[in-house]
């Protein structure tokens, strides 16, 4: 099934996008059996580590890069394990999208897990993200962008276009 979603696919050539291939072994229980892809983006920036977290959990900073298109969002924030977020993107013709989830794991200036789901679009499953941010020995950051669970490769190649386009508005707001 593919499930229309805000962005076209345009990789960009300044940084890594690895789609690989994960497979359940014929016969092995699995709680989800669909074939699941998880997408892979590194990205590299100036900014400390410290700062590259608060921008991704910072409700004022998510607003100014987490819509992939050239608009704020609107994000509400609540950073704990257990607690919830919150993106609305509109669109100038009306349209609005609405991603939602809550936190898994919360280990600052490190690694943050946490679901996605796209509230305007039922049927679209739940899945997960993980962001990893590593120290580099200049001060700037190596993030490492997991989302996994995603359905199918439609979905993947959409959301690598919609995280590209995000990560390029956090770097302008991080470097």
């Amino acid at each position: 099934m593919q499930v229309p979603l805000p962005y076209h696919l345009r990789v960009l050539n300044h940084e890594t996008i690895q789609m690989t291939n994960s497979r359940v072994s014929p016969g092995v229980d699995t709680p989800n059996p669909r074939d699941t892809t998880p997408l892979r983006i590194e990205r590299s920036f100036r900014a400390s580590p410290e700062r590259v977290f608060h921008a991704w959990t910072s409700a004022e900073e998510l607003n100014l890069w987490s819509d992939p298109e050239p608009h704020n969002a609107q994000t509400q924030v609540d950073l704990r394990v257990g607690g919830r977020y919150r993106i609305v993107m509109s669109r100038p013709d009306g349209t609005i999208y609405r991603v939602s989830g809550v936190y898994r794991e919360i280990d600052p200036p490190r690694r943050l897990v946490y679901t996605w789901r796209w509230e305007t679009m039922p049927g679209f499953p739940e899945t997960v993200v993980t962001v990893e941010f590593r120290a580099r020995d200049d001060g700037g950051t190596d993030l490492l962008l997991l989302h996994d669970d995603l359905p199918d490769d439609h979905a993947r190649a959409l959301h690598a276009h919609g995280w590209s386009e995000s990560l390029s508005k956090l770097s302008s707001t991080v470097n």
